[in-house]
């Protein structure tokens, strides 16, 4: 039996609707969303002794129901369906006097104006707003205008629907022009996704007296009926927050099936702000065993450490949760525009919603564990922000890494994920809130840093196998104190330039930087200084190397090239292309002495020796 219509245009035609029930017989028919679900939302804007107006009610149980908790008794159904209308009547005439059901068109409408407090609409506009032709435009606004003239002033139309952008931008329009209060519930679900993937949503539109002039719009958003509603500030943050939740329902409907070794990633924003507060990653481990309580856990990355190998990449994250035994783990990162209440207040925030990223078939009332590195979320301290008219926002943190140890990094905020530069502090910083030994103690100038900077720490490995290579200059056995001109080509904190200008005694070392910014983030907050062994030069490391191989060749012992692509669009970062293209190359190598040597993240000029290093 074919119950769909042959184009969306019978959607419309009291034909179709006539056939469609007397096929379907007596069984309800519900477009979306169960009583139950939809109760929370409608019991805040249906009163006991409400007029209420059903459009389009079908065969649907909504308004029996309604009628037989005690929401509302004085309801009025309207259909196009002759059969439909006196099926329900028939069905409802001994068991709800106060009940009726009329046959008549929402579109001209026989009631006289202001003659209800409330019009209910599951799914109707759906069914008729399908495209947006000309002429199916005129019919909706039709249909407004109708709902508008037989409510009164203060009364609420209440549209159930699954607020397609096309449907909810057109119903927002319309209302908030003629001054209505617009606010937009989504319906909790019944959590089974199987059989109804999209979430359902209840828009709330308050009829006011219009305003002559240009008055503020009142556009609200109610993510669960529980929440408080939030004010956005036009049609179109509206409907992109609309849009946002319906993504994350399919997100989570595919979640079910998700391919072996594939990982989900999204974002939960701070409802004030509108900022990303948690970056979640759903990592699945079919070959863990499974057992009775490793179904499922959240894991907090402490902060500062999401940029460290086994919770920032994919590969460390799948190790991660086959380390733990779990086979689905949810790594919760931490943002550091955001302040957290510890663990407790970190499970309490995400319990709800994570256990809508849950595997499918996870007990009922199974104990959902939050696991951490030491069982708490870690220290990060903002020093500084700013913004750099090269590189952009940054700024400088100090974080705990593994036991008592502190770090001080640089990260900037177009590629937050990546650390910049990185040193080690010799005293750990006291925790937030942790009482001082000393009363007398003087708090620390915000401006200046808790601690001392480590300069004997190389953070990354490319920068050790730099340092390496220093040693091999001059042949297997180079003499003690033997004199070496350096050039290091980016600066960052200046942990490369210092580590060599302390433990090269009789190295001279010149720094090209072509970000001022990075000298001053570099003195102020990494422990930099020049004196007569160490320079910087603020300039374009291409144009400066292609200054000295035209002016001054053979200086140099060893170049080093420790610079970052400002260009996020390019697949290469490190460095970026035009230090690896041969003419470029060429003339390095004739900046260098006979036998100096080039050393970046991957290359050796230097004839017959290995490339050094790699990432």
């Amino acid at each position: 039996m074919d119950l769909l219509p042959r184009s969306p245009a019978e959607f419309g035609s009291a034909r179709y609707w006539d056939r469609f029930f007397r096929q379907r017989g007596q069984r309800p028919f519900e477009w979306y969303g169960a009583f139950p679900e939809l109760c929370p939302v409608l019991h805040k804007y249906v009163r006991p002794r409400d007029k209420v107006l059903v459009v389009g009610c079908g065969n649907s149980e909504l308004s029996e129901q309604m009628y037989d908790v005690g929401m509302c008794e004085d309801i009025v159904n309207v259909d196009v369906s002759d059969a439909v209308i006196r099926q329900m009547q028939e069905r409802s005439r001994t068991k709800r006097p106060k009940m009726s059901y009329l046959l008549m068109d929402m579109l001209q409408m026989d009631f006289p104006d202001a003659h209800f407090q409330v019009v209910l609409d599951k799914g109707t506009l759906d069914a008729i707003l399908t495209d947006e032709e000309e002429a199916t435009l005129a019919k909706v606004d039709k249909m407004f205008a109708e709902i508008s003239r037989v409510l009164q002033v203060g009364g609420r139309y209440l549209c159930v629907s699954l607020a397609q952008a096309h449907v909810l931008k057109k119903a927002v329009e319309y209302f908030s022009q003629e001054g209505w209060v617009v606010r937009v519930h989504q319906v909790a679900g019944s959590r089974d996704k199987q059989q109804f993937v999209l979430p359902v949503f209840i828009y709330v539109m308050t009829k006011f007296r219009k305003i002559p002039g240009s008055a503020p719009q009142i556009l609200e958003i109610c993510p669960e009926e529980q929440d408080k509603p939030m004010r956005v500030e036009s049609v179109e943050r509206l409907v992109a927050a609309v849009k946002d939740r319906q993504h994350y329902a399919l997100l989570c409907s595919q979640l079910s099936k998700l391919p072996c070794g594939e990982q989900v990633s999204l974002d939960l924003c701070d409802k004030e702000s509108g900022r990303p507060r948690y970056t979640l990653h759903v990592v699945d481990s079919p070959s863990v065993k499974s057992s009775r309580d490793n179904h499922f856990a959240i894991f907090i990355i402490p902060q500062g450490r999401e940029t460290e190998w086994l919770f920032g990449t994919e590969e460390g994250r799948r190790q991660l949760a086959t380390s733990a035994g779990f086979r689905r783990l949810v790594t919760v990162a931490l943002h550091r525009e955001q302040h957290y209440e510890g663990m407790a207040g970190i499970q309490a925030e995400l319990s709800g919603k994570v256990m809508e990223l849950a595997p499918p078939g996870l007990p009922a009332r199974q104990q959902v564990p939050f696991v951490s590195v030491g069982g708490d979320i870690g220290v990060r301290t903002v020093r500084h922000r700013d913004t750099s008219t090269l590189s952009g926002e940054y700024v400088i943190e100090d974080v705990k890494g593994d036991g008592t140890c502190y770090f001080r990094r640089l990260i900037f905020l177009r590629n937050r994920n990546v650390v910049q530069s990185e040193a080690r502090l010799l005293a750990p910083m006291p925790l937030p809130g942790q009482k001082k030994r000393r009363k007398d103690k003087k708090k620390p100038s915000p401006t200046e840093p808790p601690a001392a900077i480590d300069k004997s720490y190389l953070c990354c490995e490319h920068h050790k196998a730099m340092v390496a290579g220093l040693c091999l200059l001059g042949g297997p056995n180079p003499l003690p104190g033997t004199p070496l001109a350096v050039l290091v080509v980016g600066l960052g904190g200046g942990s490369l330039p210092l580590f060599i200008h302390d433990y090269f005694s009789q190295a001279h070392v010149a720094v090209v930087e072509i970000d001022p910014s990075m000298l001053e983030v570099a003195t102020r907050w990494f422990g930099f200084s020049q004196d007569d062994r160490m320079q910087v030069h603020v300039s374009d490391g291409l144009d400066y190397v292609a200054k000295l191989a035209a002016e001054a060749p053979a200086q140099y012992d060893a170049i080093m090239f420790d610079v970052d692509s400002k260009d996020l669009t390019v697949g290469m970062s490190c460095p970026p292309p035009a230090f690896v293209e041969k003419p470029f190359l060429q003339k390095v190598k004739t900046t260098l002495k006979p036998e100096g040597r080039s050393e970046d993240l991957s290359m050796s000029l230097r004839p017959g020796w290995p490339a050094l290093g790699g990432v």
